[in-house]
């Protein structure tokens, strides 16, 4: 008798969990949290333009393009007239002129992309791309300049500002010329010539 007591409480107690909870919401079971993506290794062709949009090598229609690590404080930034030049007379046949900006060498880029910006366009009239800044050098060397390392060596490397680096329209490196080549150099008009195939 006893043992049907209890019973028929457990019974009781049951019935009362299950109207107590009914219309509840329901818990749904825990699951771990979704792994985080690593972020997508940039390619040597890739970098980011000044204003923040995509750039990539590959992408620009380009016969020849000509990457050139750049400065606002330099002795060779006057360059950035001649490279404007060069952009202007070549354009057309498929030349474009990127400028990457780089605080690498003797702190001379220091300001703000913003900064870069401005002092481009008011002091130069800069219309060729530019990209925001990027280390050319060291531990954080954009891909692209490690990738030209490796086609061309030692050439490839940049020692200073304005330093030159010819690529085709599928993002190889052809050649590397230091920075005291000048935009205007005929030299560098040849090969660029010779890329665009005029």
């Amino acid at each position: 008798m006893r043992l049907a007591m209890i019973a028929l409480a457990a019974t009781a107690l049951v019935a009362a969990c299950a109207e107590a909870t009914a219309g509840q919401p329901t818990v749904p079971p825990a699951t771990a949290p979704p792994a985080e993506e690593a972020a997508p290794a940039m390619s040597a062709t890739q970098f980011t333009r000044i204003d923040g949009q995509p750039l990539d090598l590959t992408a620009l229609g380009a016969k020849a393009i000509l990457v050139v690590n750049t400065a606002s404080r330099c002795g060779y930034t006057p360059q950035y007239a001649g490279l404007q030049k060069l952009y202007d007379a070549n354009r057309a046949d498929g030349l474009i002129v990127i400028g990457v900006p780089s605080n690498d060498f003797g702190g001379q880029e220091p300001g703000s992309e913003e900064d870069v910006k401005a002092f481009c366009e008011i002091n130069y009239g800069v219309t060729f791309p530019l990209t925001k800044k990027y280390a050319v050098t060291g531990a954080g060397q954009h891909p692209f300049y490690k990738a030209a390392i490796t086609t061309l060596g030692e050439p490839a490397l940049p020692k200073w500002n304005f330093h030159k680096i010819l690529v085709s329209a599928d993002g190889t490196p052809l050649k590397a010329y230091p920075s005291s080549v000048k935009p205007e150099d005929p030299r560098l008009a040849a090969d660029i010539e010779a890329a665009l195939g005029i």
